[in-house]
């Protein structure tokens, strides 16, 4: 086995397809920040709120006021960078420290992308993907015709387990047997020019939806692999991530997904998107212009390749095992969601809730209840009502907030209902069970009622 891998860590593949990446990625990742910016989301979404959700270890990363301003500037400037090429290394370690600081900042707005970008930007650090077509070989007077395979390869693997995990969350019964919650989704679409009225209602066609989009996520790694079918499966690349943007608001995660996939090609593509690219850029290229030596292959130390390769291991280990992890939790996972997060679990879910919140003197017995709306947005509140670490969380902080006003013998109750996919709602939260008093952990959550109901899949 020893042997295998040391052999396997002394293939070379060319340059360019890992530059071409590295500019995609940078420039969505440029794109994003000042999409950010105009629609007012840093104010909206972590400025204006009172309190913020915490995820679980992370509790110290807080919301920095008014320099989250600053926190963004210097994420999209070093994206910039990163696509440039200049000074790579500084610039990919600052993007992931400020891109992952972040989502850490207030886990409402988690999305499993942003969760994707800042695994990419993990690996981008031990990566590379500066060795061609950048402003670093000017600086360095050097270009390099080849890299270590394992580098374009780490990219390929984690676009890989992206696409195959979220294939195999949606073989459950609620996606394949009841077109849930594509039912819910498409039927909302009707406005849409030309489909809107005539197939986004049609039973018929959440199923082939729902089917398709699970045999669409396990087969396409294979497809983008093999090199007959690789155009093919590029082709229901595009195909698919421009439909599913018209269909959903998720951003700039499909635009992401398609530059990304473009590794899978050979270099001979990757090099005629750079001559394109220098074709555009010659004006500025001429006032550059120098001599810079070409060297056959870029080289790492044998320690430094033996760091990255250990580093690189155990993080695709846990990659492939971290969604499972919701297998050692009972109960229904798209019910308590125990494990959920981190696991590319892709839309799997339509979930709606109702958490009322009563404050009690445990002595007394005299009680209120909240009004969510003095202390959440109305975005935080929805996240809020339906996910047990966030109601937890919530309860701490109304027992914090009301004892600092001078309350005595604090209890916190929520009388709390959920629906999920469609189903009628369901008692959610043990209505008898003080939250302010319970801890948030990674152990099961018993305060949450079970789930009336079954889901069978994986």
């Amino acid at each position: 086995m020893k042997q295998l891998l040391n052999t396997y860590l002394k293939k070379e593949a060319p340059a360019e397809p890992l530059a071409i990446f590295r500019i995609g990625f940078g420039l969505m990742m440029f794109a994003g920040m000042i999409r950010f910016w105009y629609h007012g989301w840093i104010e909206t979404l972590y400025i204006q709120p009172k309190f913020h959700f915490m995820f679980y270890g992370f509790e110290w990363v807080k919301v920095p006021g008014n320099y989250t301003y600053l926190l963004f500037i210097i994420c999209g400037l070093s994206a910039l960078m990163v696509a440039l090429g200049l000074k790579y290394r500084l610039a990919i370690i600052a993007f992931f420290l400020s891109f992952t600081y972040i989502e850490l900042m207030d886990k409402t707005t988690y999305l499993n992308h942003y969760y994707f970008i800042s695994l990419v930007g993990f690996i981008m650090m031990f990566l590379p993907a500066n060795a061609t077509f950048s402003i670093d070989n000017l600086i360095r007077k050097k270009t390099y015709k080849t890299i270590p395979q394992w580098a374009t390869d780490s990219i390929k693997l984690m676009l890989s387990i992206v696409y195959f995990y979220a294939g195999l969350a949606k073989l459950n019964s609620d996606w394949l047997f009841k077109a849930q919650p594509l039912k819910i989704w498409l039927t909302s679409k009707y406005d849409l020019p030309l489909i809107g009225e005539t197939i986004m209602h049609k039973e018929w066609f959440h199923y082939a939806m729902s089917w398709s989009g699970a045999i669409y996520d396990l087969a396409i790694p294979f497809l983008l692999l093999y090199k007959r079918t690789r155009l093919l499966a590029f082709a229901m690349v595009v195909f698919f991530h421009v439909f599913t943007r018209i269909l959903f608001p998720i951003g700039m995660f499909p635009f992401i997904m398609i530059i990304g996939t473009l590794i899978f090609f050979d270099a001979s593509l990757h090099k005629r998107i750079i001559a394109i690219i220098k074709t555009v850029i010659r004006p500025i290229r001429f006032k550059f212009k120098q001599t810079i030596e070409v060297v056959e292959r870029y080289t790492l130390s044998e320690f430094r390749q033996n760091i990255i390769t250990k580093i690189l291991i155990v993080f695709f280990v846990l990659q492939i095992l971290m969604p499972w992890r919701y297998l050692v939790y009972p109960g229904e996972l798209f019910w308590t969601e125990e494990g959920f997060r981190f696991s590319w679990r892709v839309m799997l879910m339509e979930k709606a809730g109702y958490a009322n919140f009563k404050i009690v003197d445990s002595k007394t017995g005299k009680f209120f209840y909240v009004d969510n709306t003095d202390f959440l947005t109305p975005f935080q509140e929805k996240q809020m009502s339906f996910q047990p670490d966030f109601i937890v969380e919530y309860a701490h902080y109304l027992g914090d907030h009301f004892k600092n006003q001078g309350h005595k013998n604090i209890q916190v109750f929520v009388e709390s209902f959920v629906a999920l996919n469609g189903r009628m709602s369901q008692p959610y939260i043990n209505p008898k069970v003080d939250l302010y008093q319970v801890k948030e952990s990674l152990k099961h959550k018993d305060w949450i009622l079970p789930f009336n109901d079954e889901i069978k899949g994986l």
